[in-house]
């Protein structure tokens, strides 16, 4: 069966798909991981993101947190386009930041979903109850990303 051959998932099925990937997984403050999952796609549907766009947001993490393979997201029912911005998206093992940042935006739609990412990572509420040593190795990390990608506040 071909892409085009098959009913595209909706967003409401991704969304479900990626609740159920993640889990039982906690982010590094401790909440379930669904909250930033739903945090990254509502940041890029507030920036003009468009469904695909959202639809990388609620996938982002999957295949780099090996919550969903790499084939499993060649085969789904998702266009090309939102396959290409969550590998676009995903870090590679041993990666400089230079490559991943080249590689977001050399993919067209992605920097928004790393934009909305990056946004949410680094609000202050969340990194607040982190210990300070990581609190600002993550501020540092994210603002470094921030800036290779051109984002500016």
């Amino acid at each position: 069966m071909t892409e085009t051959s098959r009913t595209p998932l909706t967003l409401a099925e991704v969304e479900s798909t990626a609740r159920a990937a993640h889990a039982g997984r906690t982010d590094k403050a401790g909440r379930p991981y669904a909250e930033h999952l739903r945090a990254v796609a509502e940041g890029v549907r507030a920036r003009g993101g468009d469904e695909e766009q959202i639809a990388a947001a609620w996938l982002h993490d999957a295949v780099e947190d090996d919550a969903l393979s790499e084939r499993w997201l060649r085969e789904a029912a998702l266009s090309g386009r939102t396959k290409d911005i969550v590998l676009a998206v995903t870090k590679r093992a041993g990666e400089p930041p230079e490559a991943y940042a080249a590689r977001i935006l050399a993919t067209p739609g992605a920097l928004l979903v790393k934009e909305a990412d990056l946004a949410h990572n680094a609000d202050p509420q969340r990194l607040a109850v982190l210990d300070e040593a990581t609190r600002t190795r993550l501020t540092e990390k994210y603002a470094r990303m921030r800036a290779l990608l051109g984002l500016t506040d």
